[in-house]
């Protein structure tokens, strides 16, 4: 962990840093940002965000990347570790008028080299749906603002569907959209499909089918960010009122909730097997929540400041039976150990079922996870073995942890005992056109198998508790939390109250939604490194590389360690390649190589890219400048 002494060390810009399987190197050469590299005034702005795409290229450079800055967004092929970034050639720019892009996703179904869908959420409620290869005539949701007026937070294909789409406003709402059908000319209506405590789920009242197709309510305040689960089944959203919630996208069911420690949730994602939710928020924590269990494993304290994204790093998970040896994730023997989304097949919840019935082997786990914040920081996370499985023997633990009067759960307490629903739920939503005229139709009748799960969720929760706690010895600041009572299925009184009524934020603290810091273990970050001057808003993973980006609009690439020197014979000129190799020995060329790989740059573009359209609030058809001499590069 960085050490809080020495202020001129603290704030200076880390540009490497080391883990257990090397060392991390910033890459100067593959820096995307604006075509005059000039630093973004990001006062009042919309944060910085990234996607990526690849497009299966023949000529193996299939990678794509879209970015927002203020006002503008850009699309660009990412050459990743292997070439120089070169900002003056972007495949599309878009600047706009009256409102700023927010957010936005690919459809990486339907991505070819010739066509790709780009989603893309603005500060006013609409969302645009483009082809940056295309340029075709774009699609506008929401365009007059009778769905939602407030901002777009989040916006998401949903898995599998090459239609369908989720967006998320600060409003708290979210609405399911399809690409094929319209927006009505005047405000939607809706009829009630679901309801449970601090959410509802409607949908639209109209004769013909039109978006948007559902409408969510979620808890109070915006909501921040939510995440598909890796089989796509789940759907886990963060509030602004400091809830995470899970749902069973498909059932319109809640299967659990957790509440933050202090302030809002901002950011939340899933293991890359679907077993853990890991969320940051305005308390400064990264919080382990268990999908099995749904309760709190574990909390992270490293940052200063709002954790602003959290993302876990599938290339160096891993899982290992029998002797627990360190090793990167990287390597194929684990790669059918953990599932990435890719087989929809298998649901989260049987696999879960598959490995709580395994034999009782020793196992070595170790999930990576990384968070960075509005403190410029990244921090690194090892969630090891002695977190996760605190009955087994310890292995040599990768992370150091702070167990603070820490116990297990009750030994008697089963990963597999998650209330779900049964055979009488709501069939699942296709990923078609439409929704089923029976889901609607039999909303009321099955009210009441919702409103039971989620009694059973609750009681579940009021009777896990942590057993052999240590005397406090400052109960009296904490008299106005109190753990929840126990629910009695028989009573129909209680179970009414439960669902309609919704939770107190501020009796959950001390409870399993929202444990005690003396309760959870305490993780340490394996490293926390001040890497930017302003925040930090995007945190990706990638097979060769780590990508980070910051306020200031500046998207940057970390080379993972042995990613970084192979790609000198690209970047290097063929001059600067025999000077070097010239009268030097094989090993000093090998060590000088990579002190040029890293500090060669793209010098700043000064072409200048105008805008087409000066209209105010112009969506439909925003301002755009292709590349010069053609539209694709």
């Amino acid at each position: 962990m960085a050490t809080e002494g020495g202020g001129k060390e603290m704030n200076e810009i880390k540009t490497q840093f080391t883990t257990r399987e090397g060392l991390y190197k910033l890459l100067p050469h593959s820096e995307y940002s604006r075509p005059n590299r000039v630093p973004f005034n990001s006062q009042g702005s919309n944060p910085v965000r990234v996607s990526f795409v690849n497009l299966n290229d023949q000529s193996g450079n299939g990678d794509r990347l879209c970015f927002n800055v203020g006002r503008e967004l850009y699309f660009y092929i990412y050459k990743g570790v292997r070439k120089a970034a070169d900002l003056s050639k972007p495949i599309d720019k878009r600047i706009y008028k009256g409102t700023q892009p927010t957010c936005h996703d690919f459809n990486h179904l339907t991505a070819t080299a010739e066509s790709v869908s780009l989603l893309v959420g603005f500060s006013a409620g609409q969302v645009q749906l483009i082809d940056p290869i295309k340029k075709e005539t774009s699609k506008l949701f929401n365009e007059e603002r009778l769905i939602d007026k407030s901002r777009v937070t989040c916006v998401k294909w949903v898995p599998g569907s090459e239609s369908l789409f989720l967006v998320a406003h600060s409003s708290g709402n979210m609405y399911l959209y399809n690409v094929e059908h319209t927006c009505g000319t005047t405000a939607p209506h809706y009829q009630l499909l679901k309801q449970g405590e601090s959410f509802a789920v409607h949908t639209c009242k109209s004769k013909s089918t039109r978006n948007p197709l559902l409408k969510w309510t979620v808890g109070e305040g915006a909501l921040n960010e939510f995440a598909f689960s890796p089989d796509g089944k789940f759907l886990a959203c963060v509030s602004q009122d400091g809830f995470l919630r899970v749902f069973n996208f498909d059932s319109v069911e809640l299967h659990g909730t957790m509440k933050s420690y202090f302030g809002g949730l901002l950011c939340v994602c899933w293991s890359p097997d679907g077993k853990y939710i890991v969320t940051g928020g305005e308390d400064d924590l990264v919080t382990v929540w268990s999908f099995v269990d749904c309760r709190v494993i574990a909390r992270g304290h490293g940052h200063k400041s709002w954790v602003s994204v959290v993302a876990f790093d599938p290339y160096t998970t891993s899982v290992e039976e029998g002797d627990p040896m360190e090793f990167s994730g990287s390597d194929e023997d684990f790669q059918d150990l953990l599932h990435f989304g890719r087989d929809r097949a298998n649901s989260t919840q049987s696999r879960l079922s598959k490995r709580n019935s395994t034999d009782s082997r020793p196992v070595s786990v170790t999930y990576r996870f990384g968070s960075v914040g509005q403190d410029t920081q990244l921090c690194l996370w090892d969630l090891t073995e002695d977190i996760l499985f605190p009955h087994q023997p310890l292995s040599r633990a990768r992370t150091h942890t702070n167990v603070m009067n820490a116990t297990s759960p009750p030994a008697g307490s089963n990963g597999n005992s998650v209330t779900t629903p049964g055979n009488s739920v709501p069939p699942p939503l296709p990923r078609s056109n439409s929704l089923p005229h029976s889901a609607v139709s039999n909303a009321g009748s099955k009210s009441s198998v919702m409103d039971g799960a989620i009694a059973s969720g609750v009681s579940k929760f009021a009777t896990l508790s942590l057993h052999d706690r240590k005397e406090r010895h400052h109960e009296k600041d904490h008299k106005r939390n109190h753990s929840m009572g126990h629910i009695s299925s028989k009573s129909s009184d209680k179970l009414n109250l439960v669902t309609k009524t919704k939770t107190d934020p501020a009796k959950t603290l001390g409870t399993p939604l929202c444990p005690r810091m003396e309760d959870v273990p305490l993780l340490e970050p394996l490293i926390c490194k001040k890497i930017a001057h302003e925040r930090l808003t995007v945190l990706i993973f990638l097979e060769d590389c780590i990508v980070t980006a910051c306020q200031e609009g500046f998207i940057c690439t970390w080379g993972r360690p042995g990613k970084v020197f192979f790609s000198l014979n690209i970047i290097m000129s063929k001059n600067i390649f025999s000077n070097l190799i010239s009268g030097i020995k094989h090993s000093i060329w090998q060590e000088e190589a990579v002190n040029y790989s890293v500090s060669i740059t793209v010098p700043a573009c000064t072409t200048e890219m105008k805008s087409s359209d000066e209209s105010q609030g112009s969506l439909s058809s925003p301002s755009q400048a292709s590349s010069p001499g053609g539209t694709v590069v």
